[in-house]
């Protein structure tokens, strides 16, 4: 999962589009096949901004044939000079296949392949993302980079051929910072990288050499090729019409060189930029904020899940709109469930909306019948340089830890997205989580209610971590035997059955809430046919009403 924030606030149709298109590259990169796009917005108001951002995700998405599955959606003030748009995406790989983003091998080639180079996006990683907003934003356009999802399709397909036909060593994604960052990473382990910069396919005249390095340009690829497989990687590459360019070689120096017209115009040990570069202890300080109270407006998510296509690739059992998402995992019967969930709206403490982002991506895989495997994340915080933010964002990772250590499962991937402030001030702390679950069997995924079922409330029995984490396991062992398995978050109880009923085609159940319900414990709404009640064992549940 990744941030596009900044480019979403400055241009929000490209810089959404372009955060999916980067958030594909990082996946193809690993040698894997993009099966599903999540999306989280953060936005003040549902306008014009929101619409367009939304209209740049399905855009890019659907191009590219990539199914947008879920995600989340909030509207808050708070978020009106600053939003957030968080692009996660899951894809297939075989473990056998899977490549590293490290060059090795003295003398073997670095290529360059998919869309030329231009002046669009230079200074995005830098001018954007590592920036407050102000008043100036209109400034900061031609920073955001521009999509082109069908040469994106083509990249997919030419990556994923290269590497199952075993033509690639490693492979880059060259995205934030362009060509120095996926070099200095690529050299990172030991060795060095001399790239020759005018050799680099342009589409703008008279680029300078420092231009090249760090356009962000979309929709390109660095590999590290052996010499004697370049004729069989340019074949891939001219198939599909894309460029593909030797740009530079692998060497045992240890440093990035960069070359033009013969020229050393740059040179640096590529650990400096790496594994050794400044590292630093920001201050911090314990700055209590008051907890808000969000006046959500009325607004039909369905708009936002119709303009995406969350059915191609013919694997989705299970369709946004409920907790997590389904995807087949063909030829067999399991599946993976998949969710994305941020804090509660209002949340003002780090610790407690780290916390809440995991334990509700995890309930929500749970609901769908998934057990939870494996979590990312996207940390969205204000200016790191600010000792109350610092706080915010140490506390929220420590709450991350702490709670996917209850849950015994690992983070395996992230992103830190920092600065996001507006004229001097700092979104909440926004830690956003994805998880990733197994379905032992897409058929008994959870589906709806129907008449007769018992509805039973699941809880937390006393919202410690480890009864937490216990509540999420006693879920996905029970989907199976469920008509309808549904989270109730911060929007509470009486939400959660509404959203249940309107799931269940507007199927209403006559309920009564208990006394001892805690809105601050997590907590789930089931259906369930009366005769399988006893299957769920006797304890975790009460039932609470009668699907009418």
């Amino acid at each position: 999962m990744e941030s596009h924030n900044h480019p979403s606030a400055v241009e929000p149709f490209q810089g959404a589009a372009t955060g999916i298109g980067g958030i594909l590259r990082d996946v193809i990169a690993m040698g894997a096949r993009p099966i599903a796009l999540l999306d989280g917005l953060w936005f003040g108001e549902p306008g014009f901004q929101f619409q367009q951002a939304v209209a740049g995700i399905g855009h890019y998405g659907n191009c590219v044939g990539v199914p947008t599955v879920g995600g989340q959606t909030v509207f808050d003030p708070a978020y009106a000079a600053n939003c957030l748009v968080n692009a996660m995406c899951v894809g297939l790989l075989d473990a056998e296949r899977l490549r590293s983003a490290k060059a090795s091998g003295p003398g073997r080639l670095v290529v360059l392949y998919g869309a030329t180079t231009g002046r669009d996006g230079i200074g995005g990683a830098s001018v954007l993302a590592s920036a407050e907003l102000s008043e100036d934003d209109a400034d900061k356009r031609p920073s955001v980079q521009v999509g082109d999802p069908f040469t994106g399709k083509k990249l997919i397909e030419v990556s994923l051929e290269l590497v199952e036909s075993g033509l690639v060593e490693s492979l880059q994604d060259c995205g934030a910072a362009g060509l120095a960052s996926s070099l200095s990473e690529m050299a990172s382990a030991g060795a060095g990288i001399d790239v020759h910069l005018d050799r680099v396919p342009l589409r703008e005249k008279g680029m300078e050499p420092w231009e090249i390095m760090i356009s962000e340009s979309q929709e390109r690829m660095v590999a590290v090729v052996r010499p004697e497989m370049l004729d069989a990687v340019r074949s891939v590459c001219a198939r599909w019409e894309l460029p593909c360019t030797a740009i530079g070689t692998v060497t045992d120096s240890g440093a990035l060189r960069a070359f033009h017209e013969g020229d050393v115009v740059g040179e640096i040990p590529a650990a400096l930029l790496t594994d050794e570069c400044p590292r630093y202890e920001v201050e911090q300080e314990d700055e209590a904020r008051p907890v808000r109270q969000v006046e959500t407006p009325a607004f039909d998510v369905s708009e936002v899940i119709e303009q995406y296509d969350h059915l191609v690739g013919s694997r989705t059992v299970r369709r946004p709109g409920l907790d997590a998402a389904v995807l087949r995992l063909r030829p067999s019967l399991r599946g993976l469930a998949v969710a994305l969930q941020g804090p509660a709206p209002g949340e003002s403490a780090g610790f407690r909306a780290g916390m809440q982002a995991t334990l509700g991506a995890a309930r929500n895989v749970a609901c769908a019948g998934g057990e939870p495997l494996g979590l990312t994340d996207c940390l969205n915080f204000g200016n790191p340089e600010k000792p109350a933010i610092a706080h915010e964002l140490a506390q929220a990772i420590e709450g991350i830890a702490q709670t996917a250590e209850a849950l015994g499962i690992p983070v395996v991937s992230g992103n830190v997205s920092l600065y996001n402030d507006a004229d001097g001030a700092s979104i909440p702390p926004t830690p956003v989580v994805g998880c990733v679950g197994l379905v032992p069997d897409v058929r008994k995924v959870p589906g709806r209610w129907q008449s007769g079922d018992a509805v039973l409330l699941a809880m937390s029995p006393d919202g410690s971590l480890a009864a937490e984490a216990a509540l999420i396991r006693f879920l996905w062992k029970a989907a199976q035997h469920l008509s309808l398995c549904h989270d109730v978050g911060s929007a509470g109880i009486t939400a959660a059955l509404a959203d249940a009923a309107a799931w269940s085609g507007g199927l209403q159940a006559d309920v009564e809430i208990p006394d001892d319900y805690d809105p601050r414990r997590g907590a789930a709404i089931l259906g369930c046919k009366p005769s399988k009640v006893k299957r769920l064992g006797k304890r975790g549940f009460v039932q609470i009403g009668t699907v009418a």
